[in-house]
C-alpha cells in the first residue's frame, strides 16, 4: 500500500473545508431545517448536506480510508491504517441560530495517532492547521500558545455537555471554581474553535466534558503544535476517546487542573 505524504494529505483536508465552508457561509443566515436527536441535542439539513461533501472529497483522493464521522454519512469504508475524522459543523445549535461561531473540523489518525489537523471557520475565513512535528499555523503564519502564567490573569473558555439540565449542579461546580479565579470566562459554543483560540493565544485555556473524538481531534493536535498542553482534570494524558478535556498555554496548566481533580 503507498503512503500519502503529509502535504498532499493536507491539501485534500483543506479542499474538503473549504468547498463545505462555502456551504456553511451560503446558509448561516437563511432559515434553517432543524431535527431533533434530544432534548437540546440537534443536526441540520445542513451538517449532512457539508458531511456528504466532506466524505466525497476524501472518496475521491482516497477511496480505501475509513471516516469517522460525527453525523455517520457514508463512513464504513475499508479497513486502513489512515482514518479522517470529520465535524462537518462544529457549533450546529450557534448555526441554527445565526450565531457566527461555528467550524469545520476535520483530522487525519494514522495508525491510531493523529497526525494532522485543520479546523476552518468559514465566516471568519481563518484556518487553522497542524502537522505532527511541524507547529501549527493560522492562515499560514506560526502560531504560539500564550505567556500567560497566573490563572488570575487568564481568560478561560469551556462548554456545556448535552446533559447540562439534569446535571447542572455538577458542570456549575466546575463554572464556580474557575469563575472565582480567574479573569474571565467565554463560552463559545465551539470547542474546535475554542481549542484553536487557545493554540493562537487568544484564550489561556479551555475545559470541558463529554466531547467526542470529531470535536476534538483536530484542534487538540494543533494546540499541541503550538506548544499548549492537554489532559484530563486529574492531570492524566488526554486521549480523543476520554470523557475530559483540559487545554491550556501549558504554563497555567497544573493550576487549572488542580481546580479541576
Amino acid at each position: 500500500m503507498s503512503h500519502p505524504d503529509l502535504a498532499t494529505l493536507m491539501t485534500v483536508a483543506w479542499e474538503a473545508a473549504n468547498s463545505t465552508g462555502e456551504i456553511l457561509r451560503e446558509n448561516w443566515q437563511e432559515p434553517k431545517t432543524i431535527e431533533y436527536k434530544g432534548a437540546i441535542d440537534l443536526v441540520t439539513s445542513v451538517d449532512r448536506e457539508s458531511e456528504r461533501k466532506i466524505v466525497a472529497v476524501i472518496r475521491r483522493h482516497f477511496p480505501g480510508h475509513s471516516i469517522l464521522a460525527e453525523e455517520e454519512t457514508d463512513v464504513q469504508g475499508a479497513q486502513n491504517d489512515y482514518r479522517w475524522i470529520i465535524d462537518p459543523l462544529d457549533g450546529t445549535t450557534n448555526f441554527a441560530h445565526s450565531y457566527p461561531q461555528f467550524c469545520v473540523s476535520i483530522a487525519v489518525e494514522y495508525s491510531g495517532r493523529i497526525i494532522l489537523g485543520l479546523v476552518y471557520d468559514p465566516v471568519r475565513r481563518e484556518c487553522f492547521k497542524a502537522i505532527i512535528g511541524q507547529g501549527a499555523t493560522l492562515d499560514g503564519r506560526p502560531i504560539r500558545t500564550s505567556s500567560a502564567n497566573e490563572l488570575d490573569k487568564s481568560l478561560l473558555a469551556t462548554g456545556f455537555p448535552y446533559d447540562h439540565r439534569e446535571n447542572a449542579d455538577f458542570y456549575l461546580r466546575y463554572f464556580k471554581a474557575f469563575m472565582t479565579r480567574c479573569q474571565g470566562i467565554r463560552r463559545g459554543g465551539s470547542a474546535a474553535l475554542d481549542l484553536c483560540y487557545v493554540a493562537c493565544g487568544r484564550l489561556d485555556g479551555f475545559w470541558e466534558s463529554k466531547l467526542k473524538p470529531w470535536d476534538t481531534a483536530a484542534g487538540a493536535l494543533i494546540v499541541s503544535e503550538a506548544g499548549g498542553k492537554l489532559s484530563d482534570f486529574s492531570g492524566k494524558p488526554f486521549t480523543i476517546w476520554g470523557q475530559e478535556t483540559l487545554a491550556t498555554n501549558s504554563v497555567i496548566h497544573d493550576e487549572n487542573h488542580t481546580k479541576l481533580d
